[in-house]
């Protein structure tokens, strides 16, 4: 539980230094194949640990960034 009562998620662990695809994809809330997709193409940056995929925890706010970027130059 967190300071309000609420149960706290996973996601909500702010000293994670890297996030499974899952936990990413909900911090952008899109589903798992999306962010797999965007893993795919490179858009969304990860790494690999040990045969585990996982998203660098600044990651999902780079990639916002950038599709603000584009889109106000656009």
């Amino acid at each position: 539980m967190d300071e309000h009562g609420t149960l706290a998620t996973p996601d909500d662990d702010t000293t994670l230094v890297l996030l499974k695809v899952e936990e990413a994809a909900r911090r952008l809330r899109i589903g798992r194949t999306t962010c797999f997709a965007l893993i795919r193409t490179g858009e969304l940056e990860s790494v690999m640990v040990g045969g585990l995929r996982r998203v660098p925890a600044d990651a999902p706010a780079a990639y916002v960034n950038r599709l603000r970027t584009a889109q106000r130059a656009a």
